[in-house]
């Protein structure tokens, strides 16, 4: 077992994110076949630009709203502790809402950090701003009873 603090983020790279985004990178196992994983925080409106990964990624909504889109695709909300699973491959985008922040966390195997992820163009505005669909699915108390006419 090893126990390794978290660093301090550094801001994502203007060639591959749109707005601001801190990006932290969390020590684990470098060699193929280990697990690494990574923190983003992402300010309200910012974004990915459309990239895949050499492997499946699985994503965890840690606080917040955003979106996510597969190419071709429909934009889909995404809420606190939602998790999606990207496979290997597939192109995409991820980020928060126009009006909301959104900080995730991302699990993926190690491999070639040359190769691991490659870059496209940047999601444009007419793009993100399409309505996404929500899955958000408002929960209702258990013990709710549904309306009735008064028996008296």
């Amino acid at each position: 077992m090893n126990v390794v603090r978290t660093r301090a983020g550094t801001p994502g790279s203007p060639s591959w994110y749109h707005g601001v985004v801190w990006i932290e990178q969390h020590p684990g196992g470098a060699e193929p076949g280990g697990l690494l994983a990574s923190g983003a925080h992402f300010s309200p409106g910012a974004r990915t630009a459309w990239h895949r990964c050499d492997h499946e990624r699985v994503i965890r909504v840690l606080h917040g709203t955003g979106r996510v889109q597969r190419r071709g695709g429909k934009i889909h909300e995404i809420h606190t502790d939602d998790v999606i699973v990207v496979p290997a491959g597939e192109w995409h985008w991820h980020g928060a809402a126009p009006s909301a922040a959104l900080s995730v966390h991302t699990v993926r195997q190690a491999g070639d950090p040359a190769t691991a992820t490659e870059w496209g163009a940047q999601v444009t505005d007419a793009e993100y701003l399409l309505p996404p669909i929500s899955i958000f699915l408002p929960h209702q108390p258990a013990d709710r009873i549904p309306e009735r006419e008064p028996t008296w």
